[in-house]
């Protein structure tokens, strides 16, 4: 794992000082030695479609590259299958997020309905996807996507209860060619560099229809006094190097000013302000 950024050290929260610090909280804020260790997997070629139309009709595709940030900070989380196993529980994704998974998923999924068409742009541990899935129903359709082999494998054998459900390989930053009613981005941004950030934040607005929703469920700064605060800067510092900038910046703020003002946004925090929601509603038909 490469060390965190010195970035860290500009950690700044005054803002959040005045948050209500009774948990859970929240609030609505408009927006402006000798054993071997495991073998990280190899990403063999595998016969699983990409975004691009042309390369699912011709028939071969070029798998997508892993990302340089994820195989020096995240290669024991993800891409090491000897320890993803035990990490892709709903126990420890529920012990990371000090209880809240559940209602963190409940807040992302109320943003979507049955029989809409919904990308998932990065897996996430637990039962996230199953979830989501059974929200849509059988009329909708969920897309899940992921640059990691072994990550769209696990899913797949989550989904299989849901035949409409897809699967492909594809970096969360790279353009999609189609359209959907709504993306769900749950705890991807807080994982990758600032770059990236800019770079899925527009791939992801551009690809939502007009009427339809982006919703990004992330860490956010929490309150200055919040009991977990100095805990979680720790844990970032060691292990999440690139989430503190959620904490000085908004969301809205990785998107190209033209194309956020195609969309109306409005924010939530919970639990003392440690994480957001961010709803981004193209305008338009249907909005």
């Amino acid at each position: 794992m490469n060390k965190p950024h010195a970035a860290a050290s500009d950690f700044r929260l005054d803002s959040l000082a005045e948050e209500d610090l009774s948990l859970p909280a929240s609030r609505e804020t408009a927006v402006l030695a000798g054993r071997a260790r495991p073998t990280p997997v190899e990403v063999p070629p595998v016969e699983v479609s990409l975004n691009s139309a042309a390369a699912r009709s011709a028939g071969s595709v070029a798998r997508p590259a892993i990302p340089e940030y994820l195989s020096k900070v995240y290669t024991w989380a993800y891409l090491t299958p000897a320890y993803s196993r035990y990490l892709d529980t709903s126990f420890v994704v529920s012990a990371i997020l000090w209880g809240n998974a559940n209602r963190l998923m409940r807040a992302g999924f109320s943003e979507f309905e049955a029989g809409q068409e919904v990308l998932q742009p990065a897996c996430v541990y637990g039962s996230f996807s199953s979830k989501l899935a059974a929200v849509l129903g059988p009329k909708g359709a969920l897309h899940v996507t992921d640059v990691a082999t072994n990550q769209i494998d696990a899913c797949r054998t989550k989904l299989a209860a849901f035949p409409s459900a897809t699967l492909d390989l594809a970096d969360a930053a790279d353009p999609r060619d189609r359209s959907y009613d709504g993306v769900c981005c749950f705890f991807l941004l807080h994982e990758v560099p600032e770059d990236y950030k800019h770079r899925i934040v527009k791939s992801l607005l551009d690809a939502t229809r007009p009427g339809g929703k982006a919703v990004f469920v992330d860490y956010h700064g929490p309150s200055l006094l919040h009991p977990l605060r100095p805990i979680m800067i720790v844990v970032w510092r060691l292990l999440e190097p690139y989430a503190l900038a959620l904490s000085d910046n908004e969301i809205r703020s990785y998107a190209p000013p033209s194309l956020a003002e195609e969309f109306t946004w409005h924010k939530e925090t919970y639990f003392g302000g440690l994480y957001q929601k961010v709803v981004a509603t193209r305008k338009g038909e249907g909005a």
